[in-house]
């Protein structure tokens, strides 16, 4: 059946994956990637699909109302994978402002525009990309080994579809009020709406203030490798084409008016998280093993710095059989390789240079 679907967000980081994943599995779609450029988003992220026929890329703002209502009624949209957000939380403290005009007011934006055109809503939907970060933070309690639910390395807990919003950040705060508007023009007006929330991803052309880039940049370079506190927080990891592959799942399959946990039952403590870093980038770079580890450099603790994340994913594994493709060891060592690959991508972003062609 073909398909007009609207992916905001799409010159970012899991939206370019997304936008990739569309294009060249579904011909017969027309992909309308619509994207503000901020410093986040980046065209290079598209070079490989920016000529393919049905991909179309829109620059505009989702808090722009007239012109998102005026992009629903002219392309025909039928579909959302809503992924344009802020996202970087320490940008969020200095900042809040805007985490909410455009992850609240953004979100609003898109929804009120849906409600407007679609006055029949078969076939329509509009899928919303939420973070595991509005449940809040998870403790450390009876961990039993092992990476699946009732067996975690670090606890025995897990985020479930159920699990009560507790955000901490006004990033997470701002995309827990984003996900409670989604669902309330479900409730309000039957507008069909999905949500899903995930954890850490990681991978290709992530930009390089998150931690996995940022580090392998620095490890690259000899850069000090700042670790927040003592390297102690948990965070769950997901590779980003997983995530794609997941989204693309909920999209075609998942049931209306439900939420879906993506995560890929991977726990890692931060500080060991980067000696493997360390360890799987020192042997690419043809170094002695440990070389990097000088580079370690413990600062103060983040505020508000949640300790534990962990995804329950079985809902979406029951439901829609999907899992988790690769080891995180293997996951990582395709991730350095590929910003080892492509250092001229890495440079033009630290440099700033990648704006010029925004």
């Amino acid at each position: 059946m073909k398909r007009n679907i609207l992916i905001t967000g799409g010159a970012g980081f899991i939206g370019s994956h997304v936008v990739r994943l569309f294009v060249n599995k579904y011909p017969d779609y027309e992909i309308y990637n619509l994207d503000k450029l901020t410093y986040a988003g980046n065209l290079a992220n598209l070079k490989d699909i920016e000529n393919k026929p049905n991909h179309h890329f829109i620059k505009a703002d989702i808090c722009d109302f007239d012109t998102i209502l005026s992009v629903f009624r002219t392309k025909n949209i039928d579909g959302v994978i809503h992924l344009a957000a802020e996202s970087h939380v320490d940008r969020s403290i200095t900042d809040p402002f805007t985490f909410a005009t455009t992850n609240i007011i953004g979100t609003l934006s898109l929804l009120q525009a849906a409600k407007e055109v679609w006055k029949d809503t078969t076939n329509k939907l509009f899928y919303h990309i939420s973070t595991d970060e509005v449940y809040g933070a998870l403790e450390m309690n009876n961990p039993k080994g092992g990476n699946e639910p009732g067996g975690g390395p670090f606890g025995d807990t897990f985020f479930t579809e159920q699990t009560k919003y507790n955000p901490h950040s006004p990033y997470s705060a701002a995309k827990a009020s984003s996900d409670h508007f989604v669902r309330a023009f479900h409730d309000t007006y039957g507008l069909p709406t999905i949500i899903s929330n995930c954890s850490n991803n990681y991978g290709p052309y992530q930009f390089p203030e998150k931690l996995i880039p940022l580090f392998i940049n620095n490890i690259r370079y000899e850069k000090p490798l700042p670790v927040y506190g003592k390297g102690e927080n948990v965070r769950d990891w997901l590779f980003v084409e997983d995530h794609a592959r997941a989204i693309d799942l909920i999209f075609h399959k998942g049931r209306v008016a439900q939420t879906y946990n993506i995560g890929g039952f991977n726990e890692w403590k931060n500080i060991d998280l980067i000696h493997l870093l360390i360890k799987t980038t020192d042997k690419l770079l043809g170094r002695k093993e440990g070389y990097s580890d000088k580079l370690i450099t413990f600062v103060s603790d983040r505020q508000g710095h949640d300790l534990r994340y962990a995804i329950d994913s079985s809902k979406l594994k029951n439901e829609l059989n999907w899992q988790p493709s690769l080891q995180f060891e293997q996951g990582l060592e395709k991730t350095v390789e590929w910003y080892l690959n492509n250092q001229t991508w890495l440079d033009d972003i630290t440099s700033g240079k990648y704006r010029m062609y925004n």
